[in-house]
């Protein structure tokens, strides 16, 4: 197993009806409250939160996107400096809380902001940055227990990282019953979403972190036998509960302790989205299995793993490896997925050689757990999910 630290100062709050501790866990006067399109006005979570929250000034900062802009956020922080403002309660999903991040590290930041995403600057002063809690809405990101975030620049077309160790929520509340009025789309890509995060920290290569392989196993497992149901049934709390406790779980940083971990679906992914605004989600089941098929010999031996254990096949190992690639790409498309660059936009022929492109001008020249994911792989990964 490989050396680790593990940080996490998040205070989790799990359950129904924990909204109203915020009155206790709020103890700013003035805080800045961001949103995303509305939707909490009519699930009820903004007459929650704002009765919870009486004694508080609130000033309010809506219409964060689905992917967090720069253009937009730096709207928000222009608010903070200006109103003085002390804390940020973050109401929404993975976009919203992303954001949120962002404009808690910029708020003090001394120079371009945009540097902040460009140069991949990690936070580690928790006096440099303004503290902000979270209530989620929307499970899919493990942002509400995470310190990273991802944002796009839209003038540019890029979508970037940021993160550090005071980029944690100083809270997060998590009440499963809000996932009953979310759309089917957005229950479908929570579910995608948290089940690629665990396949980017577990299907690499064989290690000896064996309860860490057990623990992403689990929540594989668990996704495959209520993913599907949940976004049916999201009232259902019993599923409800368990797939919010998954989303997190998936990227609270436990899975990656000790192992090696990949990543390069969702840099490929991220390029999708910022080319055509595909469902973050979406642009990780266009890639992934690709991304297995074209990185089968340095992943084979996790692949059959993967295959015994989450699926129970049977057979060579070949055969094990390449049943459990279809596997996913079945799961996927059970859960609502197109997993065809084709099937989500029009305009994807040139997309392979415009990503190539950017990568090598990043200088990113290999991706993935052992950096074999060179940019002639990633040309021939895209062109493959055509």
């Amino acid at each position: 197993m490989n050396n680790f630290e593990l940080y996490n100062p998040v205070n989790y709050i799990f359950g129904k009806g924990q909204i109203a501790k915020l009155s206790d866990l709020v103890t700013s006067k003035k805080i800045l409250l961001t949103y995303g399109g509305g939707s909490i006005f009519k699930n009820g979570v903004y007459d929650q939160v704002k009765a919870a929250l009486s004694g508080v000034e609130v000033i309010e900062f809506g219409g964060i996107e689905p992917n967090p802009r720069f253009e937009t956020l730096m709207k928000a922080i222009q608010i903070i400096r200006k109103e003085k403002i002390d804390f940020i309660l973050a109401v929404g999903g993975g976009s919203v809380i992303d954001g949120t991040k962002f404009i808690s590290a910029a708020v003090h930041f001394e120079g371009n902001e945009a540097d902040i995403l460009h140069k991949r600057i990690l936070f580690k002063d928790s006096s440099k940055i303004v503290p902000f809690g979270t209530v989620l809405t929307l499970p899919a990101t493990g942002s509400e227990m995470n310190s990273g975030a991802v944002i796009t620049i839209e003038a540019t077309q890029e979508k970037l990282t940021l993160g550090g160790s005071a980029l944690f929520p100083v809270f997060s509340i998590v009440d499963p019953t809000v996932i009953e009025s979310l759309p089917k789309r957005q229950l479908q890509n929570g579910v995608v979403d948290a089940f690629t995060h665990v396949m980017e920290q577990y299907l690499t290569y064989n290690h000896d972190a064996l309860l860490q392989d057990r623990i992403a196993e689990g929540i594989l497992q668990t996704l495959v036998e209520i993913g599907p149901k949940v976004i049916e049934n999201p009232t259902d709390y019993k599923l409800a509960s368990n797939f919010v406790w998954c989303a997190t779980m998936a990227l609270n940083g436990l899975l990656n302790k000790g192992v090696p971990t990949d990543w390069a679906t969702h840099m490929i992914g991220h390029e999708l989205t910022a080319l055509y605004e595909i469902d973050h989600a979406r642009t990780l089941a266009i890639i992934a299995p690709n991304l297995y098929k074209v990185m089968f010999d340095s992943k084979k031996e996790k692949l059959v793993q993967y295959g015994k254990r989450v699926w129970n096949l049977t057979g060579t190992e070949e055969e094990i490896a390449y049943k459990a690639i279809e596997k996913t790409t079945k799961f996927f498309q059970s859960v609502g997925m197109k997993t065809k660059l084709s099937e989500n936009t029009d305009n994807y022929k040139e997309t392979a050689s415009f990503i190539v492109n950017r990568f090598e001008e990043r200088g990113w020249k290999g991706l993935g757990e052992k950096q074999l994911v060179t940019l002639d792989k990633v040309k021939e990964i895209v062109e493959m999910s055509y």
